[in-house]
């Protein structure tokens, strides 16, 4: 069922909701996607979860009015489908850049009894500055966003297993977007030492991450004092996109030893 709520500045934030169950599932989107890159899953555990799949604000359905782009703004956005959807047990799952963003919210939603992390916060103390930033990324966009779309980000999001159909739908959908507007939803990443965060989320924190990038349990754990996670061989940044059946069966196991 399509509905929407009100973000803390008035913007519509638009979800998705259905299944069933004591336990409820968010999903939350990476950079530039939208609540359908989850319909596998939603697919797959609907008869067991509760599952909503939100647009963050600026993504989907959802409002792009914004005047400010934040981490504290996007916390709120699933803040307001979390106090809406009135459930007494919520797993905040985040891909890509929501990983931040539902550590931030797990501060606000005192439903939130655990986190999963989708391929993302692989090393905390692996800080990537709002100089950086603009250095290796945004300069790109500006002067070519479709340049950089199709010939540079494919060697940090692809594998070489990720099926073609995958890439292409990433893409195009990337590409629906304007550089400016690329940049204003990904710079509040940057803006935020997320350490500190971490450090205040006392709740279990878990995690899928491709075979793409090491990830560093030992850095993690100086801040999430609850944190584990597994590899997903053969994807890129997308897993659950990419081979769904084996991301469900993974996330499943997750699900299993939280719940």
């Amino acid at each position: 069922m399509e509905k929407y709520t009100q973000s803390s500045d008035g913007l519509k934030i638009h979800y998705k909701e259905s299944g069933q169950g004591n336990v409820t599932l968010i999903f939350v989107h990476g950079w530039l996607g939208n609540a359908e890159w989850w319909n596998n899953q939603q697919e797959y555990f609907k008869d067991r979860y509760r599952i909503v799949q939100m647009d963050l604000a600026g993504h989907g359905k959802s409002d792009s009015s914004r005047k400010e782009w934040t981490s504290g703004l996007y916390a709120d956005d699933i803040k307001a489908v979390a106090e809406q959807i009135n459930s007494p047990e919520i797993i905040l799952i985040g891909h890509s850049m929501s990983g931040a963003y539902v550590l931030e919210a797990a501060l606000k939603v005192p439903q939130a009894k655990a986190l999963i992390l989708v391929d993302t916060i692989k090393d905390l103390n692996e800080t990537f500055t709002e100089e950086q930033a603009e250095q290796f990324l945004f300069v790109n966009y500006r002067n070519d966003f479709k340049n950089a779309v199709e010939n540079i980000l494919p060697q940090y999001l692809f594998a070489e297993k990720t099926p073609p159909d995958v890439k292409q739908k990433i893409q195009n959908e990337f590409l629906e977007n304007t550089s400016e507007k690329a940049i204003d939803l990904l710079m509040p990443l940057y803006k935020k030492d997320f350490r500190d965060t971490a450090s205040q989320v006392k709740i279990p924190v878990r995690a899928i991450n491709s075979d793409n990038s090491p990830t560093n349990i030992e850095n993690n754990r100086d801040y999430l004092k609850n944190y584990n996670y597994t590899e997903i061989e053969g994807t890129g940044h997308y897993p659950m996109l990419e081979n769904p059946a084996e991301f469900n069966r993974i996330l499943d196991d997750v699900l299993k030893e939280l719940t």
